[in-house]
């Protein structure tokens, strides 16, 4: 088995890996989705699943070290973000008619994905990502050997409002016809502003920056704010989840990473999810670590990394 390899500290997080393939996979209605694929997969292959709002860009790190470790890696921007268009006509709302489209296309791709090339096969998803992974595995949609979901999204983190009221709100605004617009409005013109979603996001300022900095680079890629009826799919998408019985069907080995902090997802049903599912296990990390643990201060990245990596080197061999 390969001996762990971290990307070198002088990793260029704003430029292109060499010898990466960037093109379209398209899905059977035809829609453009933008794939980025790197590794030799003498390994085995892995699947990088974004989050809501994420482009390929942001995860260029990471994708670089398990190609390193031998992984052929590929990920992809879901329908609507990214580089993948959009659905609506304002170009920074993130909106979907359904969560079930995403789940559609994630069985699609996969099913191109695992006739690329053989040995083990792993899936890693961050937040919604995480979301759309473990509800796939729930459905059978998708089979790889071995999974591992960062921060999933399966719940949503709506205080001060109680998820009632959140779920009110959101029905009503798709009601009267909002359904399409943005849910609230995301401010990063002041320098508090940044730092005020920054810390949502990663205690690290320069990986926060390297996002702005893609977003700038290509204002195509770019994404603000979720559409209601995006809020209220994933309100009624991660209620359904852990309202019905998928997660005890779930056989796939998995790995589930946390933190206790998380402001933008609910970490008790990560954990309730996480006691329901046959063959898992679940890492909570304290203040040290914010939403986007694999993009946090190296003391926490590293050491989500080894775990994944160790999990991994046991489950998918």
């Amino acid at each position: 088995m390969d001996s762990p390899v971290f990307a070198p500290a002088t990793f260029d997080r704003r430029a292109w890996p060499t010898g990466g393939q960037l093109d379209y996979w398209h899905a059977p209605d035809g829609w453009p989705v933008r794939r980025y694929r790197l590794g030799s997969g003498r390994r085995g292959r892995m699947l990088i699943l974004g989050g809501r709002g994420d482009m390929i860009e942001k995860y260029l790190e990471v994708i670089h070290h398990w190609a390193m470790r031998g992984w052929a890696v590929t990920s992809f921007d879901w329908r609507g973000q990214g580089g993948s268009g959009r659905l609506t006509d304002d170009p920074l709302c993130g909106h979907i008619d359904d969560f079930g489209r995403w789940i559609s296309d994630l069985q699609d791709f996969s099913k191109d994905w695992h006739r690329e090339g053989q040995g083990p096969s792993v899936m890693l998803g961050h937040s919604m990502g995480g979301h759309m992974l473990i509800r796939a595995l729930a459905e059978d949609a998708v089979c790889p050997d071995a999974a591992v979901a960062v921060a999933p999204m399966l719940g949503l983190h709506t205080a001060p409002l109680p998820r009632w009221l959140a779920v009110a709100i959101a029905d009503a605004m798709c009601a009267i016809g909002k359904g399409r617009e943005r849910a609230w409005t995301q401010k990063e013109e002041s320098e508090r502003q940044r730092r005020l979603r920054q810390k949502r996001l990663t205690h690290d300022p320069d990986r926060y920056a390297d996002e702005i900095w893609w977003r700038d680079h290509d204002r195509s890629i770019a994404l603000g704010p979720p559409s209601w009826n995006w809020v209220r799919q994933a309100l009624e998408s991660t209620r359904a989840l852990e309202s019905g019985t998928g997660p005890e069907r779930i056989s796939v080995p998995m790995l589930l990473l946390a933190t206790r902090v998380d402001q933008l997802v609910a970490t008790p049903a990560i954990r309730r999810i996480a006691a329901r599912l046959p063959d898992a296990r679940l890492h909570v990390y304290g203040r040290e670590a914010a939403h986007e643990i694999l993009r946090e201060l190296d003391p926490v990245r590293l050491d989500a990394l080894a775990r994944i990596d160790a999990f991994l080197d046991e489950v998918a061999c």
